[in-house]
Order: C-alpha cells, then sequence, then structure tokens
C-alpha cells in the first residue's frame, strides 16, 4: 500500500474482487502473516510477463512511429541491381536492422500496379510512368552502352554509332513491361536513321546480356550494367549524345510510412 502511495484498506479490498473474479484465492491471510497460495505464485508470475509485454507494446509502437522497427517492401528493376540499388540497401540495412526488407524484382509497368494496390511501399524503376496517384523523384542518370556478343566484330571500336546497329537484331524487354524506355529506344533508332529490328523478348537486364552473350542480337543498357561481368559480352559507349536512362524512386504519397520516408532520405543520399 505504501508503494501504491494507497491505503491498506482499500488495497485488500482490490484483492479480494480479483480473487472473486478468478475464483480462486491469491493469498492465504493470518493474524500473523499474508502470503502467496500455489495460485497466487502461478498468476503474479503470468502477471508480470503481461505488464513487461504491454511495457514491451509501447516501446514497439514509438519504434515503430520513429521508422525503426516494421517492414518494407521494395521493388527493383534489375538495372537497379548493379549498383544503385545495392548501395542504397546496404546503408539502410546498417541503419534500420530491425526493419524486415521484402525484395521484388519487377518491371516498370508491374512495379506501378504493385505500387497502386498497396503490395509494395516504395520502388527503384525507369521513367517515365503516368500514374498520377504516385511520387516520383530521379536518383540517376545514366549514358546508354551497347552490349554485344563477345566476337562481335563492332567490339574492335571503342565507341559505336546507333547507325552501325541498323541491320542487327535487338534484344528488348516487352513493351508492357517499361513502356517509356522501350519507346524511348526506338525512337532513339528512329532519329539515327533506321526501324528496331526486334529479335528476342527477354525480362531483366540478367535475361538481355544472357540472350546477347548467346549471339541472339545486340542491346541498348544503362552504363552500370557492365558492373554485372557478365562472360560473353562487351559493353561500348555509343558515339551520340543519347538522352539518359534515368532511375527514379517512387512511392505513393498517401501510403508513405515512416520506415518508407527512411528508405527515401538514403535513396537521396546515394544519389
Amino acid at each position: 500500500a505504501e508503494r501504491l502511495y494507497i491505503a491498506q484498506p482499500p488495497l485488500s479490498q482490490q484483492i479480494q474482487n480479483l480473487e472473486l473474479e478468478l475464483g480462486v484465492p491469491l493469498l492465504v491471510r493470518t493474524r500473523r502473516s499474508v502470503h502467496l497460495t500455489a495460485a497466487g505464485r502461478a498468476f503474479l508470475e503470468e502477471a508480470r510477463k503481461v505488464i513487461a509485454q504491454a511495457e514491451r507494446a509501447v516501446e514497439v509502437a514509438h519504434q515503430a512511429h520513429d521508422g525503426v522497427l516494421g517492414q518494407v517492401a521494395i521493388g527493383l528493376v534489375s538495372s537497379a541491381l548493379a549498383e544503385a540499388g545495392p548501395s542504397i540497401l546496404t546503408i539502410f540495412r546498417k541503419r534500420f536492422p530491425h526493419v524486415e526488407i521484402k525484395l521484388s524484382t519487377l518491371g516498370t509497368a508491374e512495379q506501378v500496379q504493385a505500387l497502386r494496390n498497396g503490395e509494395m511501399h516504395v520502388g527503384l524503376l525507369h521513367p517515365p510512368i503516368t500514374d498520377a496517384s504516385l511520387e516520383l523523384e530521379i536518383i540517376r542518370r545514366e549514358p546508354l552502352f551497347v552490349v554485344l556478343p563477345a566476337e562481335h566484330a563492332l567490339t574492335s571500336q571503342e565507341s559505336i554509332g546507333l547507325a552501325q546497329l541498323s541491320e542487327e537484331d535487338f534484344v528488348m524487354f516487352p513493351r508492357n513491361w517499361s513502356p517509356g524506355t522501350f519507346d524511348q529506344f526506338t525512337s532513339l533508332c528512329r532519329a539515327a536513321g533506321f526501324q528496331m529490328r526486334l529479335g528476342q523478348e527477354a525480362r531483366g537486364m540478367d535475361a538481355v546480356t544472357s540472350l546477347v552473350a548467346t549471339g541472339f542480337g545486340v542491346a541498348l543498357v544503362p552504363a552500370s550494367s557492365q558492373y554485372l561481368h557478365r562472360a560473353g559480352v562487351m559493353y561500348r559507349p555509343l558515339w551520340e549524345t543519347t538522352p539518359t536512362m534515368d532511375l527514379a524512386v517512387a512511392w505513393c504519397s498517401e501510403k508513405c510510412t515512416p520506415v518508407t520516408q527512411h528508405f527515401l532520405q538514403i535513396a537521396r543520399e546515394i544519389a
């Protein structure tokens, strides 16, 4: 009673009410002493656990509010795995080790759908996108390179003109996978005086370079793709000053969690 800063009779009454509620005696009372029953000892042990869990719940709530605890679902286009994605994720994991990360390699259009549906919190993708409900911030601009089979005659040159590729088959991902990038590449070829001849389709940068390595054609890729170190291919810059292939971070502002905000901040730092 002294520790609770209350009088003894009200405390005794509360204990008796608790015993009535539980239907078992918690204390043995004699004229000389009061001690716990077996039920009282068991109840005390569990009650302490409940109190500790309640305190933990308060702590966890604060951590979630501060964005140091929780989870984040991240989408990445395959080209982001070459350099930007690993750099961002390495720092994010060091700063927020208690955040659970779920990664998915998805094309731009698939990421837009997942962000819109709330299946994903943030995405690394290639703009442009047309969904007005999403926020978009470019974090990297890269020049375009040509990736060629290692034995291709043009690998003897230090750089390549797009017009030199007019008779080549191009390995490309499907247009519905990243419409903006697909249209950008085909427009560049038209500006160079030829219609891009589409060969095999591939989903993801690894798949594109694998098909190039096996001789199915050539491909346009962002400069960072050369860091993937794919055997059987060679990378060469273009002569032309071309539009960059941009990498952006995208998120839904209405569903932006504290954890997502931390991820966005690190992405900006890396940029």
